[in-house]
């Protein structure tokens, strides 16, 4: 058994992501009120429907959104086995499975809670990687379920996509002559400025802490289920070169739903990544006694 206490870490975790969720929808509100006027009342109103929308419908739209579709059991029985052993291992009801349709190796869990949960994977997973490491990613997946952080993400990668495309908005509204300055007044014009400049990236560091507490998280409840963290460090050593090799144009605001990043990483954009090094992550899973 691996010598990780993931009951008291899940506690902690699940308040602090609650707590930066919070900080999301706090931070759309903020910038309403800066801006002013009808802003204030239509930026509540969106943190309202984004809080909504992520609690009933997040499996739908990130479903949607990487344009996955059921997987029948006749089509991966072995899947479907792996799957219902782990989940018993964990102590959950066994998740819907979805295939998507893409060569790079990854996955992701979604769904508000497990009864209601979802796993899809990519053909690329099942195609280029050995049962063995498959089987650790599903363990991986189902211990997000397990751990009940899936909601919570779902819904900060929901209010961190709204934050980005209102700021895109605000932008084209300037572009083409859209705002009324004078009748914003400095403060409001502040407030916008604002909103264009500083919350896609207070939403987006507020996300990154979200997505690599769930993860260590994840990895270390996985361990568990496998009864050690090798199976689970070679998948995510495969998935970093697969994922490199093949990187996929998602949704930025879904990309922390993947256990790998599936964005290209180059740049700046590695220091601003969701998702925790991988080579920390194999690191600390090696260093799990069974």
């Amino acid at each position: 058994m691996v010598g990780v206490n993931t009951t008291t870490v899940s506690i902690t975790t699940r308040a602090r992501t609650w707590l930066f969720v919070a900080g999301l929808t706090a931070l759309l509100i903020g910038a309403g009120a800066l801006a002013g006027g009808a802003f204030l009342y239509a930026f509540v109103a969106l943190a309202v429907l984004m809080n909504l929308a992520g609690y009933w419908f997040s499996d739908r739209i990130a479903l949607a959104a990487s344009r996955a579709r059921p997987l029948p059991e006749a089509e991966a029985p072995g899947l479907y086995a792996a799957v219902r052993e782990l989940s018993s291992r964990a102590g959950i009801p066994a998740p819907r499975l979805y295939l998507i349709p893409s060569e790079q190796p990854n996955a992701f869990a979604t769904g508000r809670n497990p009864s209601r949960s979802v796993v899809a994977v990519t053909e690329g997973l099942l195609e280029r990687m050995p049962p063995e490491q498959v089987r650790a990613v599903l363990a991986h997946e189902l211990a997000h379920v397990r751990n009940r952080d899936v909601l919570v993400s779902s819904v900060a990668a929901m209010i961190a996509g709204a934050i980005s495309a209102i700021a895109n908005l605000l932008q084209l509204s300037f572009l083409f002559g859209g705002g009324d300055d004078e009748e914003a007044g400095p403060l409001g014009l502040i407030g916008v400025l604002a909103t264009l400049v500083l919350a896609p990236i207070a939403a987006m560091l507020l996300q990154l802490a979200v997505s690599r507490q769930r993860e260590y998280l994840a990895d270390a409840t996985a361990a568990r289920l496998l009864g050690g963290g090798r199976p689970l460090a070679d998948a995510l050593e495969s998935l970093e070169r697969g994922t490199q090799a093949a990187p996929v144009a998602v949704n930025p605001a879904f990309a922390s739903l993947y256990i790998a990043n599936p964005l290209p990483r180059a740049g700046l954009a590695t220091l601003f990544s969701t998702h925790p090094p991988i080579p920390e992550r194999v690191r600390r899973l090696r260093g799990y006694e069974a």
